[in-house]
Order: C-alpha cells, then sequence, then structure tokens
C-alpha cells in the first residue's frame, strides 16, 4: 500500500474489488487490538480470500477511511463492498450465518 493515497476513488474501488475487506489495525498474524484480532479470525474462519489493509501503517488511514465510510471506528469489515460494520457486528453475523449466506448470495 506504499503508493496508496487514501482518496474515494483508492478506497471505491479497493473495496468494491475484492469479495471481503478488512481494515484493521495490524494484520492477521499481528493484530495489534483485540476487535482487530476478533475481525481477522472471523474472516479466517469463511475460509475465503480476503484483503487486509493495516490502517497504522499511515497516519493518514484512520482519518482517511472514517470519513470516506462515515463509520467512527475501526475495524471495518466489508462484504461485496459493502460495510457491515465492526468486528462484534461481523461475529454476530458469522454466528448467526448471515454471513455466509451474504457471500454465497453474492456469489
Amino acid at each position: 500500500m506504499a503508493d496508496f493515497n487514501w482518496t474515494p476513488e483508492e478506497l471505491d474501488e479497493l473495496v468494491n474489488g475484492n469479495r471481503l475487506v478488512l481494515f484493521m489495525k495490524g494484520t492477521p498474524e499481528q493484530p495489534e487490538c483485540g476487535f482487530s484480532s476478533r475481525a481477522a479470525m472471523v474472516f479466517q474462519q469463511l475460509e475465503e480470500d480476503f484483503v487486509t489493509v493495516n490502517i497504522l501503517m499511515d497516519p493518514r488511514a484512520i482519518p482517511s477511511v472514517c470519513e470516506w465510510s462515515d463509520f467512527p471506528t475501526m475495524p471495518q469489515c466489508y462484504v461485496h463492498g459493502e460495510l457491515i460494520g465492526g468486528s462484534d457486528i461481523a461475529l454476530e453475523m458469522f454466528e448467526s450465518g448471515e454471513l455466509q449466506q451474504m457471500l454465497a448470495d453474492g456469489a
């Protein structure tokens, strides 16, 4: 993401160009907060490829993503271009099967 400028167009392209996107603090292998860790674990349980963006790598990331999404916190979980919310919502949707259905419906 070295060349990423955090413009709305770039964020649109990233989120709409991938089935699953997770903006998180850290990486799935080394999360930097418990909420990001939980969100990454949920996405890993889906056994689908997903894109992660470590928003701690660039000081412009958090304000740019939060303004673009109109969602104030991290992590942010996207499925088929749609913001579903943070880690709590992703976990609830996974446990109910709604997240898996959302993926299947978009396939």
